[in-house]
């Protein structure tokens, strides 16, 4: 019964494995952040800029984090981030893309 009293590692929302993940936190974050900014400015169709480049810069950093993601939350909430990237990028791209009005 020696195994049932062993100290359990302390709860973490992101790190299941009870391992510190600064670089992964910091790319969901980065991730989740863009993905909001981009789903919510890309309803506007004047907003078409900063719903593109937010959208794209968001799908780049979620496919990096899922690339050295370590664990199942933080695979999980990198998908939500990079769904709503990239629907406010393809938003942002069909009111106007990414040069829309400033090259010609």
């Amino acid at each position: 019964m020696a195994q049932a009293m062993r100290p359990q590692p302390e709860i973490s929302l992101l790190a299941s494995d009870g391992k510190p993940h600064p670089l992964q936190d910091a790319l969901l974050a980065v991730t989740v952040v863009l993905g909001a900014v981009a789903f919510v400015t890309g309803f506007f169709p004047n907003l078409h800029l900063l719903s593109s480049w937010t959208g794209l810069i968001g799908i780049i950093t979620g496919l990096y984090g899922q690339f050295i993601s370590v664990t199942t939350r933080e695979r999980f909430a990198l998908i939500i981030g990079l769904g709503a990237a990239s629907l406010g990028f393809y938003l942002g791209m069909a009111h106007g893309g990414l040069f829309g009005g400033l090259m010609g």
